[in-house]
This record gives C-alpha cells, structure tokens and sequence, in this order.
C-alpha cells in the first residue's frame, strides 16, 4: 500500500504531468480553504491537504470534464493511495451521478464524493474561483443561470452537511 505523499513530492507530481502555474496557483488555494475546513470538521487532515494540491492533476492533459479521468490514470501511474484517487476523481462539480455521467460522456460511474475528506476537497475546489474564496451562493447563482438545478441542489446540500459538521457557516471559514 502507498503512503500519502508530502506537500512537496504533490507539487512535484503537479510540475512533472505538465499543470501550468495557473493551475497550480488554484490547487494551493482550493488547498488552504479545505485544510481549514478539515480543522474544523475533524477530517483526516493529512489527506484533504494531498488531495486538495492533486485533485486537477488531470487538467495537465485536458482542461475539460474528462481532466477526472486523466487525472485518476496519473494517479494510478503514480502508484497513489486509493484514498487519494477517489478525491481526484469525486471532486467535479458538487458530484455527478452515473445519469449525469453517461450524458455528459464520461464513463458511467458515480462521481459523487462520499467520504468526509472528499466532500471538504470538492466544495473547496467550487468554493475558489480565480484563487480566491466566494460564497456558495455566487456559484448556486451561476449553476442556476446555466440550468444546472441538480448541480445547484447538491451544492446547497454539501455546503449545509459540511457547514453542519464544522459548526460554523462554511461562507464564514
């Protein structure tokens, strides 16, 4: 079984697989919030960090849906736990379902986080856009505009669960 990697050896996988700065400058922020959050939420510290710093690994190869996928073949290849894979791949949107999934061209599976730790990583990374925080409410905002009701459900949900957890509105974290 592999260990988690350091923070260090992460942004070395990141620079390796060919992410630009930008992309990189984005795992460190979505990084930071979910390490707070996992304070909070009495997460396995530890891992939301590593998942966090590799979640859009993929993004080195493509910038679309799919940079899940290419970013769970990295993973693989790097021989990470599979603690980490399931971040990396559980991470897009607020969760697909495998409906979802099949429509949107990926292969049919669910793509919803289940553990603490995944949930802490995905909301981070839909809480951060252009490295900085805004308020669930701005992106349920978006989804809705773009007709993305389930999206926007599962991420009124997830900010609830996890807000629930860390005793404290995630929009104040």
């Amino acid at each position: 079984m592999s260990k988690i990697p350091s923070q260090d050896k992460c942004l070395d996988y990141l620079i390796q697989a060919g992410c630009s700065k930008k992309v990189i400058e984005h795992c460190l922020a979505v990084r930071d919030l979910a390490v707070r959050i996992a304070k909070k939420a009495g997460a396995d510290v530890n891992l939301v960090e590593t998942g966090a710093l590799l979640h859009d690994i993929g993004r080195s190869k493509t910038h679309g849906i799919k940079h899940v996928i290419e970013g769970v073949k990295i993973a693989k290849e790097l021989d990470l736990p599979e603690s980490i894979i399931n971040i990396i791949e559980r991470h897009i949107g607020a969760g697909i379902s495998k409906e979802e999934a099949k429509k949107l061209g990926l292969p049919e599976n669910s793509y919803i986080p289940i553990t603490l730790e995944e949930k802490i990583v995905c909301h981070a990374d839909n809480l951060i856009q252009n490295g900085k925080k805004q308020h669930v409410e701005k992106e349920v905002e978006k989804a809705l505009k773009k007709g993305l009701n389930e999206y926007a459900i599962r991420l009124v949900e997830i900010h609830k669960e996890l807000s629930d957890i860390c005793g404290v509105d995630l929009n104040k974290i």
